[in-house]
């Protein structure tokens, strides 16, 4: 077991990347604190991981609330010992999220409160937790179009997950000797909810799948595999790096500097 005897905080953990992820860190051992603003869905997973026999609970939180990431953080500790693992994985990506002239204004602020404030909430809560512990690991959760833009305008999002990947090269070079890993994972167009209600027609789909070298949407559990690679041990001398799972997205369209 790759997470044996670890703890985790894994936020956004009722649907999508942060369930699969969920489910997958129980499986390798860890203890997991499930998180996420809608509690019924949190709790699905958390009955899931128990099915298994796995060890979780159940926080809601909303991660743009600073009070809410402090709790998040003391209820893992007080509950699980320590903190080991801090997965920042809630984000949102909303309907009329479009180029900046049609954006409205309460979208763009929504969506950089969730997707960037809410992962500098989850360090600057879990940091103190993660050096009780002797170190640990960060991922957050960015995404291809932080290295380039998206085909289909979505300003506020693509400009919060930029955020993200310039967070997370930050902490990764201020932290590096105190033993806490601070890395990125960057998801290809999936097939999830949350793009599936984007791309409502067939032509919407095609339109984006035309791009992707391999042909098809992700999983989100092929997600979860990359994050548990970050979580664990297997990337102790990586730190800093944004891990492209992409289906080769941006090997195709970006060019190195």
């Amino acid at each position: 077991m790759r997470l044996k005897d670890k703890v985790a905080v894994i936020t956004g953990a009722g649907s999508g990347i942060g369930r699969e992820s969920a489910v997958l860190f129980a499986s390798e051992g860890a203890k997991v604190a499930v998180v996420d603003v809608d509690e019924s869905a949190a709790q699905d997973t958390e009955t899931r991981i128990a099915a298994a026999g796995g060890a979780a609970f159940v926080i809601r939180a909303d991660v743009s609330q600073a009070a809410d990431c402090d709790r998040m953080v003391r209820e893992t500790e007080s509950a699980f010992g320590r903190l080991d693992i801090l997965f920042n994985n809630a984000g949102i990506l909303l309907p009329k999220d479009d180029d900046a002239v049609s954006t409205p204004s309460d979208v763009w602020e929504k969506t950089l409160a969730v997707n960037l404030r809410g992962v500098f909430l989850g360090c600057k809560s879990g940091i103190p937790a993660l050096r009780r512990a002797g170190g640990g690991s960060i991922i957050n959760t960015a995404s291809f179009v932080a290295l380039m833009g998206a085909a289909t305008p979505q300003v506020a999002y693509t400009a919060s997950k930029g955020g993200v990947l310039a967070l997370t090269r930050e902490l990764a070079v201020v932290h590096a000797r105190e033993n806490i890993r601070v890395n990125a994972l960057c998801p290809g167009p999936l097939k999830t909810d949350l793009l599936m209600k984007i791309l409502d027609t067939e032509e919407k789909r095609q339109r984006r799948l035309v791009h992707i070298p391999m042909g098809r949407f992700g999983e989100a559990r092929e997600i979860a595999r990359a994050a548990l690679f970050l979580a664990s041990e297997d990337s102790s001398f990586v730190t800093g790096a944004a891990l492209q799972v992409d289906g080769g997205i941006t090997a195709a369209y970006v060019t190195p500097l």
